[in-house]
Formats: C-alpha cells, structure tokens, sequence
C-alpha cells in the first residue's frame, strides 16, 4: 500500500472516527452530571430528559449523535473509493476526503460550542456537496 493511500483516504478515516470518540467522550463529559441531577428511571421519556437537561449538554449529545449519521456515508464512499482504485489515490481524491473531516469537526465545534444554526446550515450544506462530489467520483469508476 503506497504512502498516499494512507495519508490520502484512510487517513481522513481515521481522523473522523477519532474525532467521534473524542465527541463521545466530551458528551459523556457532558450529560453523566445532568443524569446524575436528574435521576431518570427506565420510565423517564427522552423528552423529559430534554427538558432538565442545559441546551450546552444537549447539544454535545446530538452532535455525537450526528457523527454516527452523515459521516457513516463518508466511510462508505473514502474505503470504496480506496479499492475501486486499487490503493493509488489521486490528489483531488485527499483533498475531498480531509476538507470533508475539517467540514465535520467544524460542524461539531459550532454545534457543541454555540450550536449557531446558520453556521451549522452551512458546514452541513459544504460537507454534503463534497459527499456528492466523491459519490460521483465513485460512480464514474464503477459504471
């Protein structure tokens, strides 16, 4: 496997599921005191727990939530992308892959910071254009 393949695609792959760990952690960080607080039962509703848990917690929780939605399509398309090419990445491939993991850890840091809804829009829109732009690169190696 050459050096750009690990730096090129799977090296974006890495980062980002790193960066969900770390997103996980902070969320623990986060909620384990308001569950701690509030003491919810197995009959306690998530709406109830919404409503006693702080908009800064929450949005941690949701954001890690949303690592585990969007992202899991990145996985799919950088490590199809990875073999459809035989392990030799070219350049705009990398280039796509990382300012999609920079898209998404942006996304995470407004989110779980000031939760800033226009910015959020707008990270998510960029990131979903490079989505679509590596599902066509795909497509066009495999059709």
């Amino acid at each position: 496997m050459s050096s750009i393949t690990a730096s090129g695609l799977l090296g974006p792959v890495a980062v980002l599921n790193g960066w969900t760990l770390v997103m996980e952690v902070w969320m623990y960080a986060a909620t384990i005191p308001v569950y701690n607080r509030i003491k919810p039962t197995n009959h306690t509703t998530k709406s109830q727990i919404d409503a006693q848990m702080p908009p800064a917690a929450r949005w941690k929780r949701d954001n890690f939530n949303h690592l585990l939605e969007q992202p899991t399509q990145f996985y799919a398309i950088a490590l199809a992308l990875a073999i459809a090419r035989g392990g030799k990445i070219d350049e705009l491939d990398s280039i796509l892959a990382w300012t999609y993991v920079g898209a998404r850890v942006l996304h995470s840091l407004v989110q779980s910071i000031t939760n800033t809804m226009m910015v959020r829009f707008t990270l998510f829109g960029f990131s979903s254009s490079i989505l679509a732009v590596m599902t066509g690169r795909l497509a066009m190696l495999v059709f």
